[in-house]
């Protein structure tokens, strides 16, 4: 069940929005990635369990953007939806009832990046 929130739409217009200043603003673009790139690299600790700690910071920063963009890298390096479970579950205890909500929308992000057809 869905509710408000469309992590889809959400990415696609944050890319969106973000165009121009990618262009004008493209040093700080090229840092802010070249850093995403160097803390999300498989090391000690694997790109997984990073992005987990990713979409963690997100979902108790009440960052509906980092919670899509996070859930979708999640999608890609082959997590489980009961290690993102798992997860929030960390997320509703360190960040009481605020941090639920925000887990609510983590996981309609994955229902929807898993379907993508049912969020269209």
């Amino acid at each position: 069940m869905s509710i408000t929130y469309n992590p889809i739409g959400l990415m696609k217009d944050i890319n969106e929005n973000l165009a121009s200043f990618r262009k004008t603003q493209s040093e700080t673009m090229l840092g802010f990635g070249q850093m995403a790139k160097a803390a999300m690299a498989e090391g000690t600790v694997s790109m997984k369990h990073k992005e987990l700690i990713a979409l963690a910071i997100g979902v108790t920063q009440h960052c509906g953007g980092c919670i899509a963009f996070h859930v979708k890298a999640l999608h890609r390096l082959g997590c489980t939806r009961e290690e993102l479970e798992e997860a929030m579950a960390v997320c509703v205890y360190m960040g009481g009832g605020p941090g639920l909500m925000n887990v609510a929308e983590a996981l309609d992000a994955w229902d929807a990046i898993a379907t993508p057809k049912a969020a269209a």
